[in-house]
């Protein structure tokens, strides 16, 4: 057990998130510690160069990143990653909304769990188009006999049991394309996580969901969204713009080479333009001998700022079409890479109107003596928003089936969907057979009862 570690962390399982991005490729493995935060054991990455815009391209070149970075994070996790939980993106992802009715037979006990898993599972028979598949069913609010707006029905006397459903889909491609990587990488895939509600766990507090916000994750290839409100969330979307549009923008209007492009945005950019002063000059060195060229940095910063504005009118476009305007009090946070661009929350509020703040995933971190201290403060980035979101929403799931399995007398049955076999199957099985996935040095039984 690591120093300064609370014996109640014991029983806590190790977890694994799996970032697959379009500029990086994340491993993060971790646990909840005694506080209830979460100590990260490892972290691995990788450059991911089969992956455009959020969508797998070349499953060679994306299996590598992924054996690379879990190789990186096992070794100084000292666990061996078997099970990990995969974030999805990618312009394909689309979501709406269905009303779901289930009529209770057993009129003599009250709501019970299994009763709204059922509604749930009618969700996924929903009939999508061609080449689609349903990837997350998120329960809005409830109806019991007629009697509207209850957020959770457990535990009441009814009989008709309806709901509001937020349901996201996704191109079977796509998915079974990432599957495919995960499991060429000799992993499995305990659970499937659209990459904004990943990011929402990490970033976002419950007093923000309830108070009404959108989040904004500016990856290197997508631009993902989701609004919450009431503490309940209420539109998903993927824009296919991110921050390695910026750095296309910068080497074709500054006629640079691409990795020098990325350097000018990182260390000079601004998304503002009139922030930057006239004088400021930047020196590039030439190819081969060729003289140097001088950049200024207010020209460069107009070259994101036109790009920014772009991702940032999708952005409100898409807060407009949700009809959650005029009720989102805690306004805007923008995490991910893009989110480190100085002076981006100003150009937000400019554009939308609404108040913005960047979101790090610090507050859930514990404080970690196992890691280095430059990795760990590096975590605290808001480029691993997803990854560290994953992870949390990994562990509450390992939880909740954990306490199912507890509970006297309850046989988890073998879900007949196939998509609660991937959500549910998996952990169930490492249960029941006290599989291996922490190495010699570490004993199970500390971890998996």
């Amino acid at each position: 057990m690591e120093k300064g570690t609370s014996t109640s962390s014991k029983g806590s399982p190790i977890v694994v998130g799996l970032d697959i991005g379009t500029t990086k490729i994340c491993v993060i493995v971790g646990r909840r510690s005694g506080h209830g935060k979460i100590e990260i054991l490892g972290i691995g990455k990788a450059e991911s160069s089969g992956v455009t815009r959020g969508v797998v391209s070349n499953i060679q070149k994306t299996v590598q990143g992924i054996l690379q970075a879990a190789e990186e994070a096992s070794a100084q996790s000292n666990v061996d990653i078997k099970i990990v939980n995969v974030g999805i993106a990618g312009q394909h992802i689309k979501s709406l909304q269905h009303r779901g009715i289930f009529t209770r037979k057993d009129l003599q006990n009250e709501i019970q769990r299994k009763d709204i898993e059922k509604l749930i599972e009618d969700m996924y028979k929903l009939v999508m188009p061609p080449g689609e598949e349903i990837i997350h069913v998120l329960p809005q609010e409830f109806t019991v006999d007629n009697e509207p707006g209850i957020k959770d029905p457990i535990g009441m006397a009814g009989v008709r049991l309806e709901a509001n459903f937020h349901i996201i889909s996704g191109h079977v491609s796509a998915v079974k394309n990432i599957l495919k990587c995960v499991r060429n990488a000799n992993l499995e895939t305990q659970e499937l996580i659209l990459e904004p509600l990943a990011s929402s766990e990490s970033v976002l507090s419950e007093e923000e969901k309830e108070a009404g916000v959108v989040l904004v994750d500016i990856g290197g290839g997508t631009t993902d969204i989701a609004i919450f409100h009431e503490g309940i969330i209420r539109h998903t979307a993927v824009i296919p713009f991110g921050g390695n549009s910026v750095t296309e923008d910068i080497r074709e209007g500054c006629s640079v080479m691409r990795n020098q492009a990325e350097l000018l945005k990182t260390r000079f950019g601004s998304a503002l333009a009139d922030e930057n002063k006239e004088n400021e000059i930047i020196c590039v060195p030439g190819l081969r001998g060729r003289e140097p060229k001088e950049i200024s940095v207010k020209n460069l910063a107009y070259v994101i700022q036109a790009r920014m504005e772009e991702v940032i009118e999708h952005v409100y476009y898409e807060i407009k079409a949700s009809g959650y305007e005029k009720r989102l009090i805690a306004g805007i946070v923008i995490t991910g890479g893009g989110a480190q661009l100085k002076h981006l929350p100003q150009l937000v509020e400019y554009v939308t109107g609404l108040d913005c703040r960047v979101g790090y995933p610090n507050e859930h971190l514990a404080k970690n003596e196992v890691l280095p201290k430059n990795i760990y403060d590096d975590l605290k980035s808001p480029l691993y928003a997803t990854g560290i979101g994953l992870l949390i929403k990994g562990i509450c799931k390992a939880e909740e089936m954990e306490e199912i399995m507890k509970q006297p007398g309850v046989y988890v049955e073998k879900p007949q969907q196939e998509k609660a076999k991937k959500s549910f199957g998996l952990f169930e099985k490492l249960l029941q057979t006290g599989a291996r996935f922490i190495k010699d040095d570490i004993k199970d039984e500390d971890y998996i009862k």
